[in-house]
């Protein structure tokens, strides 16, 4: 016989203490760095900050500001375009085009700037191949601008991170009701004054999500814009650390970042704000329209353009240098190999907590919501996504103060000798904890709002506890979200360049570390092979997206 068993709003709080605990713990170890930079910042010497006003922060703000401008024109508008272009347009190899438009969001911006400083060399192929069709002798004669530019670093960062933007935007442009753009037409508006009056106005909250994630990882970059010789905030704040020893002066540029992190946000927030008033009823989507001949061959390489340039070009070029040296070596280096199995071990070893930390999170605001009083829980699980938006190097700058406090503690009650937290992989782990734990929170919370809070409220009254609820009951149902997290997790610890420089241990390369020496050093086919491994797992996620694109196409 089935016994019902109902629990009192204490007895319940009870068995929901060690969830709360573990929540607070998660919110407190994303929380800690922050607010330790803030503390180091403003405790540094105000020298620093007067050295750092007159000599460091007016050229990197400047540079940052224009880089963050001008990326964000690019991305918008290759983004809009080509969300507008595979939605309203139908021709040969749109649906292949609709996926392979999000191909460059597998290579990161650093291996983009690696490829295109040999490609685009004055004695590259792209450049010897443009003076033997014109008929020139050599670069004196006729050379391309120098990639090693603002321009450049605007180029490079904009072709490869416009799917951010094009993949929200899209997505808003497939839900847009045709009614609403057959009215507009009704009433004697051209197509391109429907677009700029009804359909742009529409996707601006999307637009503003895209474009604000992209200038995120702009502002996160550090690789492509020191291989490009752009000072940004962020390199000023390597810089200051690690070549000059001024840890407290690249503190007080890392609390300047944060500021405009905090900016990026808020853009993101106000482009929102208006979401809830999307009409909710089933519409008919706008039917694309058919174009043929010319027309059809040029909106086809329109939308090829930014896929050759973001993601096929580099990658040719990573294959092809990367044959060139195994060819040559017959192998793969004994260094490099120890760096796929380093990359591969703290990869999987940041996933799993970082999944298990979000589902924690998520899980935990989730058992309040249906109380009156919900509590700390929703709050815990919003800190925990605050790391997201804070670039590597700010997010370890903040992270050495708590490492070394529990380096202290764990001395003093195990007698150690040496750092046993920050001389090891587990600052990398927490580095990449903090950073992503945002993925799996909102993976796992939009799969929980799916989630009938019936089949909750039944194992209640059967008497499940919390964890057998969610063991029983939600775990089986959530599995398509938290893989799909945790793929984009391991996939993005594989890419993280900034936090691996600055907390990896002495001796410890990854292939991400391992390809910044080697482009250091100019020894681009040394590189390749560590670059192609990391755009062959970038894939994945990016497959994973397309998959998902895909089914929204053909649902609308």
């Amino acid at each position: 016989m089935t016994r019902f068993v109902l629990l009192s709003p204490a007895a319940r709080a009870a068995r929901s203490a060690p969830l709360m605990v573990g929540a607070a713990l998660a919110a407190l170890v994303v929380l800690a760095p922050l607010v330790s930079l803030a503390l180091h910042a403003l405790g540094a010497d105000v020298a620093h900050w007067a050295h750092l006003v007159d000599y460091v922060l007016p050229q990197a703000l400047a540079n940052t500001a224009w880089l963050l401008l001008g990326v964000g024109l690019v991305v918008t508008l290759l983004g809009t375009g080509t969300a507008w272009l595979v939605t309203a347009y139908d021709f040969p190899g749109r649906s292949w085009l609709t996926w392979a438009l999000l191909l460059p969001m597998a290579v990161p911006t650093y291996i983009v700037a690696f490829a295109y400083l040999d490609l685009l060399h004055p004695i590259g192929p792209i450049q010897t191949a443009l003076r033997a069709v014109l008929g020139y002798d050599g670069p004196r004669d006729f050379r391309l601008p120098d990639l090693r530019s603002l321009p450049g670093a605007i180029f490079v960062l904009g072709f490869v991170l416009y799917p951010y933007v094009y993949l929200s935007t899209r997505v808003m442009f497939m839900s847009q009701a045709a009614s609403l753009l057959e009215a507009a037409r009704t009433l004697g508006a051209g197509r391109f004054e429907v677009f700029r009056r009804v359909v742009l106005p529409m996707a601006r909250p999307a637009i503003a999500v895209g474009l604000s994630l992209a200038l995120l990882e702009t502002l996160n970059d550090i690789g492509a814009s020191e291989f490009l010789g752009v000072q940004t905030l962020t390199v000023a704040v390597y810089t200051t650390w690690v070549t000059r020893s001024d840890l407290g002066g690249a503190a007080q540029i890392a609390l300047t970042m944060m500021a405009l992190a905090v900016g990026l946000i808020l853009l993101e927030r106000h482009g929102r704000r208006r979401q809830r008033f999307a009409n909710t009823q089933r519409m008919r989507p706008m039917s694309p329209r058919l174009l043929r001949g010319g027309r059809a061959w040029l909106a086809l390489g329109l939308g090829l353009l930014p896929v050759v340039i973001g993601f096929a070009a580099p990658t040719a070029y990573l294959v092809a240098e990367s044959w060139k040296r195994l060819h040559r070596v017959r192998g793969v280096s004994e260094h490099l190999i120890a760096g796929l199995v380093n990359t591969l071990t703290v990869s999987l070893a940041a996933t799993v907590v970082t999944v298990l930390g979000g589902l924690l999170l998520a899980w935990a605001a989730r058992r309040y919501v249906e109380s009156e009083r919900p509590g700390p829980a929703r709050w815990f699980s919003r800190i925990g996504s605050l790391g997201y938006a804070v670039p590597g190097t700010v997010l370890a700058i903040g992270m050495l103060a708590p490492l070394l406090a529990v380096d202290r503690l764990l001395h003093a009650w195990v007698d150690s000798v040496g750092l046993i937290v920050m001389g090891s992989t587990t600052a990398l782990v927490c580095a990449y904890f903090i950073r992503f734990l945002a993925i799996p929170v909102g993976a796992v919370e939009a799969g929980l709002t799916r989630i009938p809070a019936s089949l909750e409220q039944a194992s209640r009254l059967l008497g499940e506890t919390a964890g057998g609820t969610l063991r029983r009951v939600h775990l089986p149902l959530l599995r398509p979200a938290i893989a799909a997290a945790a793929l984009l997790v391991f996939v993005d610890t594989m890419k993280e360049l900034p936090a691996t420089l600055l907390l990896r241990p002495l001796n410890f390369d990854t292939l991400s570390t391992w390809l910044y020496a080697e482009a250091a050093r100019g020894t681009y086919e040394e590189g390749a092979v560590a670059a192609l491994a990391i755009v062959l797992a970038g894939l994945l996620p990016v497959i994973l997206l397309a998959r998902t694109n895909l089914r929204m196409g053909s649902q609308g």
